[in-house]
């Protein structure tokens, strides 16, 4: 019994001791983020400046990171918070800021350029954006003027609607109408090939609605070896376009891990469609669009939303062609930002260097989603 009291007392005197060790010595990590206190960095130099305003951000401390800018005069603590998360409900709106980049651009006695590199977690994966910090000296420590993009200000105006629509009516549970409803569209695979790539295996190909009714569309890929047997089965998720009106194509992509063309001795694709009802507006015109060489190879171009409604998110989708016609990549990038009304965005593409060479022409498609559905 006396063993046990002396052994709680013990434990009990070293808890105080390792209690009083933590507030006097804190871990970095721990003095940074418990609690949204203060940061451990100085703002001695300008890295330090720019990565404390970036944790800020990142923790959320609207007050704090606006409080520590240089030029805050010029705009309001919500214009400051609405230019990191978005005027209008989109990707970016919903993201958490996982890890950022401190890269020193030019730095003299009393002025400096730092770009910051921000990885943002999303619904739809990673999504980087970068900002150029003007960093100025007062005093004995550094402060950063932020660089804001105000959102565009869509002056009162009509816009006339006039595009096509297809709405579904599905028999109730009180209609006779035989035993089906309304037959699904048809859709067909009108280009596929595998492409091994150093991550695996990639299926690439374009999909067609033939049908004269809108689909929602899937691509499953099975790979079987040389002796018909299984290997894989994966689908199409976010390098498509799922909603097709009549006659649209789309490209598509899908990716195996691990997987090498030597493994496989065919390929079953398994197109699925489903008929929904879908409009043809909003309408999205593509401007600009440059094909860029290598090295930073890419598509860039703009995207200028022709309808009278916000879109919430815009999908781009770019499909590659050799000069053959055949489809050498798919790639897409999603526009984090809200799309306004007549009000361009901009969107690149990257291309991989290694395929870059290949590449003689392309065709653009963009998947918007807003509030009230998909297109």
């Amino acid at each position: 019994m006396k063993k046990g009291h002396l052994f709680a007392a013990l434990l009990g005197a070293l808890t105080v001791v390792l209690i009083l060790i933590g507030t006097e010595w804190p871990v970095p990590s721990a003095a940074a983020y418990a609690g949204g206190g203060g940061l451990l960095r100085s703002s001695s130099t300008p890295e330090e400046t720019a990565a404390n305003l970036v944790d800020e951000i990142r923790m959320q401390a609207w007050d704090k990171a606006y409080a520590s800018l240089a030029n805050k005069a010029q705009f309001t603590e919500d214009e400051f918070k609405r230019d990191i998360t978005g005027y209008y409900p989109s990707l970016r709106t919903y993201a958490t800021l996982e890890s950022f980049e401190v890269t020193p651009l030019h730095e003299s006695a009393d002025e400096a350029e730092i770009r910051v590199k921000l990885h943002w977690s999303t619904v739809v994966g990673v999504s980087v954006s970068t900002r150029d910090l003007h960093m100025m000296r007062n005093g004995d420590h550094w402060e950063a003027e932020w660089p804001i993009v105000k959102e565009a200000v869509v002056p009162p105006q009509v816009i006339p609607v006039n595009y096509l629509r297809w709405d579904v009516i599905y028999r109730g549970p009180g209609d006779d109408w035989g035993i089906q409803d309304v037959e699904a569209p048809h859709v067909r695979i009108v280009d596929m090939h595998p492409v091994e790539r150093a991550e695996g295996l990639v299926i690439l190909g374009e999909l067609l609605n033939e049908d004269v009714v809108p689909a929602n569309v899937s691509v499953t890929a099975t790979l079987l070896s040389k002796s018909q047997s299984p290997i894989a089965t994966e689908g199409s998720f976010d390098k498509i376009s799922h909603l097709l009106l009549p006659k649209q194509v789309t490209p598509f992509l899908i990716e195996f891990s691990n997987v090498t063309l030597s493994q496989v001795g065919s390929v079953r694709m398994v197109p699925t469609s489903s008929l929904v009802s879908a409009s043809a507006d909003p309408v999205i015109e593509i401007e600009d669009q440059q094909l860029n060489p290598a090295p930073g190879a890419s598509l860039t171009g703009q995207l200028i939303n022709q309808s009278g409604q916000i879109v919430n998110v815009a999908h781009v989708l770019g499909t590659f062609y050799d000069k053959t016609g055949q489809v050498v990549w798919v790639a897409d990038e999603y526009i984090d930002r809200a799309l306004l009304p007549q009000t361009p965005i901009p969107f690149e593409i990257h291309i991989p260097q290694d395929l870059a060479s290949q590449v003689s022409s392309q065709r653009t498609v963009v998947a918007t989603y807003s509030s009230g559905g998909s297109q």
